[in-house]
């Protein structure tokens, strides 16, 4: 009932808003966020962390059984750390938006609801169907909000982003109808027992009497979506122009969780149903995720738009995140799922000290702004910190999701020699992707001196915000400040978090460690042992304690 109360909350919440009155909407909206934090508390203590590989909470309904479509939702420990990222940053998006909406206030807590309960569903379904149908229900809400309280080029930036996303999800129903029928075919050779069935953990057997060739061809249908979604190299354009035109709230939403949807399905989805594919395509995907990872980069160093610039950071960061899934040992996927995590915190918070500030001057531009240190100490401090949570400074929580997505493309390939943990990648993919960690700290300490330290430079013509002080108040400093305590929880003792990761990472790297090399092919019983080292999440971890 945990995980029913998780979807049911939000999308209740979102009827009760759009119906009620428009000046307590976004007291109401407050309320129905609140609850569905608690439910995810709740969830987090009744979950039995010693057996997180299993799913939990599990409720099953037939809804097209014919079909062999299921109402099928539960949970293992990498969903329900996403499901409670989620639910953190719910009542957080609108607590930061109570000065900065100020007209059709019920629609926009409502498509905040909706989301919110749409992104649950997405990390709680164990049916295809029903998983592809909540990922394209998050495309309604989020277009509403960039369109409605989106800037000058909202318009643009809303149809963009639904059709890039919405474009590439059809080719991915393809592909998951194509293993759907394929494994209808395989009744005949009495390999299974069943008919049509989107249910996860069937269609996850199918990949084995799959050729190489379909597998290939439902890898890239499903990439076709999923890596839009990242958004990977070169389908990322959407991207930074709707996190600059987007709300506050809709950035936040946007960079904690939607792009993490992307992420997910590729751990969820990609590599169960085409495994053989997965492992013979990653070189190309790590090879384009380490291309993002420099090319936004270096656009960031001439941006001058601090959202836009932080929009482009995104697509540097999820760079790091692919590359620790593709390396498919335990140590980089487990950096990859922290990384969603982290990231989600990080990037988040970022842009709600840039819309703090935005409230303030209605600029972005860093030409107009500097030295603001000097009239906004708290404000400055919360930015200067979650700057360097991004960057990856040791003893905050960044440094240990790109640490380990890191050293798992490092050990994952031959060149490791006997320690390696198997895979396809090497020492020179890890090489390459660490010029990515420079560049990254240099555009954003760049950033940080321009804009907190320095001379103090405003807009001309500026004129106070009517109802805000200078600095933060109480309600933005109680937004912010939940962020930095789990910035520096994660940073400075993880492995709590890593070690609950580690049993379901296991289990999903089982499909396909068969199809490494044979040189490099690692048993699943090894990958359960503390050693060779790199084997093991916990193994790596103990070293950044």
């Amino acid at each position: 009932m945990l995980m029913l109360a998780l979807l049911l909350i939000p999308l209740i919440g979102a009827v009760v808003v759009a119906v009620g009155g428009e000046r307590e909407s976004k007291h109401v909206a407050l309320g129905w966020t609140l609850l569905a934090c608690v439910a995810a508390v709740a969830s987090v203590f009744a979950f039995n962390w010693s057996d997180a590989a299993t799913a939990q909470f599990e409720m099953r309904a037939p809804f097209l059984p014919h079909y062999g479509i299921n109402l099928w939702i539960a949970a293992d420990s990498v969903s329900l750390l996403l499901v409670l990222l989620t639910a953190l940053l719910g009542p957080l998006c609108v607590l930061g938006s109570y000065s900065s909406v100020h007209h059709r206030q019920r629609l926009y807590y409502a498509s905040l609801l909706a989301l919110q309960s749409f992104v649950t569903g997405v990390f709680l379904a164990q049916d295809v169907i029903l998983f592809y149908v909540f990922f394209e229900l998050t495309l309604a809400p989020m277009f509403v909000l960039i369109r409605e309280w989106g800037g000058a080029n909202r318009k643009k930036a809303s149809v963009k982003f639904f059709l890039y996303t919405f474009t590439g999800s059809i080719l991915t129903l393809a592909g998951v109808i194509y293993v759907a029928w394929a494994r209808t075919g395989l009744i005949e050779t009495a390999a299974v027992n069943a008919g049509w069935t989107f249910s996860l953990e069937f269609l996850t057997d199918t990949a084995r009497f799959m050729s190489s060739s379909e597998q290939t061809v439902v890898l890239l249908a499903l990439l076709a979506g999923f890596a839009v979604k990242v958004p990977l190299f070169p389908v990322h354009t959407w991207l930074p122009l709707a996190h600059t035109e987007a709300p506050t709230a809709g950035s936040v939403v946007l960079a904690g969780v939607l792009l993490k949807l992307g992420t997910y399905a590729l751990y969820k989805i990609a590599i169960p149903l085409a495994p053989a594919a997965f492992v013979a395509f990653a070189p190309y995907v790590a090879a384009v995720s380490i291309i993002g990872i420099l090319y936004a980069g270096l656009i960031c160093w001439t941006q001058r738009d601090v959202k836009k610039l932080v929009a482009y950071s995104s697509v540097s960061h999820l760079g790091f995140c692919i590359l620790g899934l593709v390396a498919m040992n335990a140590v980089g996927v487990g950096g990859s799922i922290l990384y969603m995590i982290n990231h989600g915190l990080s990037t988040g918070a970022l842009f709600l000290c840039i819309g703090m500030i935005y409230e303030r001057y209605h600029t972005r531009d860093m030409d107009e702004l500097g030295g603001l240190a000097s009239k906004m100490p708290v404000w400055a401090f919360f930015m200067v910190f979650f700057s360097l949570a991004s960057v990856g400074l040791p003893g905050l929580n960044g440094f240990v999701s790109e640490f380990m997505c890191m050293l798992g493309a490092f050990q994952a390939g031959a060149a490791w020699g006997p320690g390696g943990t198997g895979g396809v990648l090497g020492p020179w993919f890890a090489a390459f992707a660490a010029t990515g960690m420079v560049v990254g700290a240099m555009y954003i300490l760049y950033m940080v001196g321009k804009v907190v330290f320095g001379p103090l430079t405003e807009p001309r013509g500026h004129h106070p915000h009517e109802t805000l002080p200078t600095d933060l108040n109480l309600r933005e400093i109680t937004v912010l400040t939940p962020l930095a305590v789990a910035c520096l929880v994660l940073g400075v003792y993880p492995t709590p978090v890593i070690r609950s990761l580690e049993a379901p990472i296991i289990e999903q790297l089982a499909h396909v460690e068969r199809y490494f090399p044979e040189a490099e092919a690692v048993e699943t019983s090894e990958l359960e042992r503390p050693e060779p080292a790199g084997a093991s999440i916990v193994a790596a971890e103990g070293g950044l304690r």
